[in-house]
């Protein structure tokens, strides 16, 4: 089952743009923490992600697209990074999110990843002309 593990800095929704991090400690320890997931063949893709006043959003009003640039003055939570991983259960990705070292200020939402199998035959029919959606590897 892949997971995505969610990390929600607070505060990051008012970071300046071009903000990262400069902890060399926090960043060396989850550098450890990525690196363990890596070794334990669970580890598919991780990222850190720029302030949200880099970003944009498109919204879809009257199904029109609509492009607001951040910093979005409405946001109370915004992502700072991801993992995706490969794991046998939900309780395994908890698991694995309970190992982050996640500062006062963080929260790692852990969301599974809907697969094409999750969906009812008339919708994974609809996937036929995309067959790299149908190879997506199962723990």
């Amino acid at each position: 089952m892949r997971f995505m593990l969610l990390m929600i800095p607070h505060g990051y929704e008012t970071a300046a743009p071009g903000t990262i991090p400069d902890d060399v400690d926090a960043v060396a320890a989850m550098m450890a923490y990525n690196e363990s997931m890596q070794k334990a063949g669970i580890l598919i893709s991780c990222d850190g992600l720029h302030p949200p006043s880099m970003g944009a959003r498109v919204s879809f009003p009257g199904r029109e697209p609509k492009v607001v640039d951040g910093p979005f003055a409405e946001a109370k939570e915004v992502l700072g990074g991801y993992w995706i991983i490969d794991v046998p259960s939900r309780a395994a990705a908890i698991e694995w999110a309970t190992r982050c070292p996640g500062g006062e200020n963080e929260v790692i939402e852990v969301r599974q990843i809907q697969e094409i199998a999750d969906y009812p035959p008339e919708v994974q029919a609809l996937t036929t002309e995309l067959p790299s959606m149908q190879a997506v590897k199962k723990t």
